[in-house]
């Protein structure tokens, strides 16, 4: 029963010692606590949360609120998919060969006409 007595009682200043106002320390340093990711307004600041990043298609059809026929709308698209032109392009069978086309008039009109066509998306 001393025993009992005896272990109860190291066990209950041992739990009273953890609890004390202080944050715990490593060392000599305060042991960083993690926040959670989801908050409201870390949502608002930014269009895309990093968890989910936007397809490809719902950027190229962001690219087209800039005005249309500018460098502008090009750099957008650019900085979607970087153009990497080759000598002899063939005509576009999809989005990702307007990059091929040289002539900055040619891959504007490229990916205007592909990011037109594809439907819109519904807003999230």
């Amino acid at each position: 029963m001393r025993m009992i007595l005896a272990v109860a009682a190291v066990l209950y200043s041992a739990s009273a010692f953890a609890q004390t106002d202080k944050p715990p320390m490593v060392g000599d340093k305060p042991l960083v606590q993690v926040k959670p990711k989801g908050t409201k307004a870390a949502a608002a600041a930014t269009p895309a949360p990093k968890g989910k990043p936007q397809s490809i298609a719902a950027r190229l059809q962001a690219c087209l609120d800039v005005d249309d026929g500018t460098k502008d709308r090009l750099n957008c698209y650019d900085a979607i998919i970087p153009p990497t032109p080759k000598p002899k392009p063939a005509k576009a069978k999809g989005y990702a060969d307007c990059r091929f086309l040289k002539e900055e008039d040619e891959r504007l009109a490229c990916f205007n006409g592909f990011a037109e066509s594809i439907p819109k998306l519904p807003k999230t």
